[in-house]
């Protein structure tokens, strides 16, 4: 080897380290590697950073952005409706659950799909008395076959359709991937759906829906007496005289015989109020003791006093990558922040005990809010929670609907007819989403995944100098010796298993760029076609079905679903097994070596 070589596979072997190590984000590790190929003179200056404009990451970056369109439109409302006729058999759920993320991830983000879907396979759960394990893991592999189905689906498929031009064709098309795509995601769904779901572990079954949340042991009533040193204050004077790691929600003010519910924190207070409110034993005794509240002599506690045609109670649950994540409501300052009040916490099925204040949340945990319509909404966009109610979805506006469809549908025929280049088609119908009002200026960037951009970005000059240095070609090589004793379709599902175990570990979009130039390298010193290998590699990178790191929707199920790291392999290496059997023949069908 030479020393580019050992300089190009070194960095690549402690990036593959670090990305399964897990100690620092997969963007920065990246960025890493990037900063090292220049440092060791394998990359020019000029073609540092040249990653950051290649095609892939505009698509990708485009594609994200006309999800959320989609998303803003109800499009996926329109379908999650449906949902309300499925009935309480699991197999009936599971069903339509997966063919719906199945179909929307082949046309958007996968893992935008997901989120909106997984509150209403939670709220089934409930609905139905078991457990959201059994439907969970289902939806998240889903979302991962959905997207083999188009070149949009998913970013490996991008990725791959664009290396394809350094064999000296042009880059695979909307519908290329389509064949085989939807082949294996038919044959995925049939699989977990027959088989597959039997093999989810049982999590201990959570209350059911109206039971999961019980609040009124822990709502009481004091009362403002005469001459009390409250009087004349606003309410949220109480809290600030609470001390350090107290905290009370006043969710309803009682005065002359009216109900209040979530009263404005700046509501002066007045002799003979009586305060409804979430507060255990110790913080009681404080109000009483030194803040010179007085226990309400008669009980009024009311479940249906706390709302009112404007105040709202609702169930949410944090989504991954919410700000609320490893923070508790004191340090979040909930109410003063954002409006709401925060009456309850439930994890993997069940209400915590401990003091609301100081739960330390996590992604999946579902909380009870209480507050306006407006507050609510406001809240949940803020904290990046997903609403989970029984009241069914919000109903899509037909004429948005129309329009979002419209647009993307567009954008794809002109991709598939090649009238445009598919970055330039559909940046173009990102940005006609935002000037018809799909979009707000605001959600393009957080609709933006900026640490998959940044490891695309990063990735591309490293998959370059593996290209350049001769590195792919000496892995390829070493590939190649496998030809003498196995036949080119084992090769190709050796390949595909070898992508497979990588996009576990690593980014799926990493391993894409990694495993292409090699790909294409085999191809040659076998003298076939590339095709059926970056068919096969777009496969395999896609198809992270045995750990929770492997892709965000396998995380995002995680502590909704209760699961542990270990669970992933059951149901995913029965899973992995069909995709290989199947792609094999498939891709050789339809894209001969």
């Amino acid at each position: 080897m030479t020393g580019s070589q050992i300089a190009v596979l070194a960095i690549l072997t402690a990036s593959l380290v670090l990305f399964i190590w897990g100690r620092w984000r997969y963007d920065l590790v990246a960025i890493a590697a990037l900063l090292m190929v220049f440092f060791t003179r394998l990359v020019e200056t000029d073609q540092l950073f040249s990653g950051f404009a290649h095609p892939a990451v505009i698509t990708v970056a485009a594609v994200l952005i006309i999800s959320r369109g989609l998303l803003n439109a109800g499009v996926i409302d329109t379908l999650s409706r449906q949902m309300v006729k499925v009935g309480d058999r699991p197999m009936a759920q599971i069903a339509v659950l997966t063919s719906i993320v199945i179909l929307s991830s082949g046309f958007m983000n996968n893992v935008g799909a997901l989120a909106l879907l997984m509150p209403v396979a939670i709220w089934l759960s409930r609905r139905s008395g078991r457990s959201p394990s059994l439907l969970l893991m289902p939806l998240a592999f889903g979302s991962l076959l959905g997207g083999l189905i188009t070149l949009i689906g998913t970013p490996p498929n991008i990725i791959i359709a664009l290396f394809r031009v350094e064999t000296g064709r042009p880059a695979f098309g909307m519908f290329d991937f389509t064949p085989v795509g939807a082949c294996l995601a038919l044959a995925g769904l049939i699989f977990i759906t027959l088989i597959g779901w039997r093999l989810t572990p049982r999590r201990k079954t959570g209350e059911p829906s109206e039971e999961l949340f019980k609040i009124d042991d822990y709502l009481c009533e004091v009362a403002v007496p005469e001459a009390s040193k409250m009087e004349g204050k606003a309410l949220y004077y109480l809290n600030s005289v609470m001390g350090e790691g107290k905290h009370i929600a006043i969710v309803a003010l009682v005065r002359d015989g009216r109900h209040i519910p979530a009263p404005s924190w700046y509501e002066v207070l007045q002799a003979g109020d009586i305060l409804v409110i979430l507060a255990d034993s110790e913080e009681l005794q404080i109000l009483v003791d030194e803040v010179g509240l007085a226990l309400a002599q008669d009980k009024i506690v009311d479940k249906e006093m706390i709302v009112s045609e404007d105040i709202q109670i609702i169930e949410a649950i944090i989504a991954s990558g919410s700000p609320m994540v490893g923070r508790t409501a004191t340090s979040l300052r909930i109410r003063r922040n954002y409006g709401v009040n925060l009456l309850a916490v439930a994890r993997q099925g069940h209400q915590l005990k401990q003091r609301v204040s100081q739960v330390q949340f996590t992604a999946g945990d579902i909380l009870l809010l209480q507050g306006d319509k407006d507050s609510l909404h406001s809240a949940l966009e803020s904290l990046k929670c997903l609403p989970l109610a029984e009241r069914g979805f919000r109903i899509p506006k037909p004429r948005q609907v129309l329009m979002a469809l419209t647009i993307f549908g567009s954008a794809m025929i002109a991709a598939a007819l090649d009238t445009m280049p598919v970055q330039i088609a559909f940046s173009t119908a990102a940005l006609i989403m935002v000037l018809v009002g799909l979009i707000s200026i605001k959600d393009i960037y957080e609709s933006i995944d900026w640490p998959v951009i940044v490891l695309l970005g990063a990735m591309f000059p490293l998959g370059h100098a593996l290209e350049s240095t001769g590195g792919a070609q000496l892995i390829a090589d070493k590939m190649l010796l496998l030809s003498g004793s196995f036949s080119q379709p084992i090769i190709l599902g050796v390949l595909i298993v070898g992508v497979m175990l990588l996009s576990n570990v690593v980014n799926n979009a990493a391993a894409a760029v990694l495993m292409a130039p090699i790909a294409i390298n085999l191809a040659e010193n076998m003298n076939v076609s590339a095709d059926p290998l970056l068919m096969g590699v777009a496969i395999g990178s896609s198809c992270a079905f045995l750990t929770p790191v492997g892709h965000q929707s396998n995380a995002l199920v995680m502590a909704p679903g209760g699961y542990r790291f270990g669970d992933y392999w059951r149901l995913g290496l029965s899973l992995s097994v069909v995709v290989v059997m199947i792609a094999v023949p498939l891709i050789l069908f339809f894209w001969p070596l």
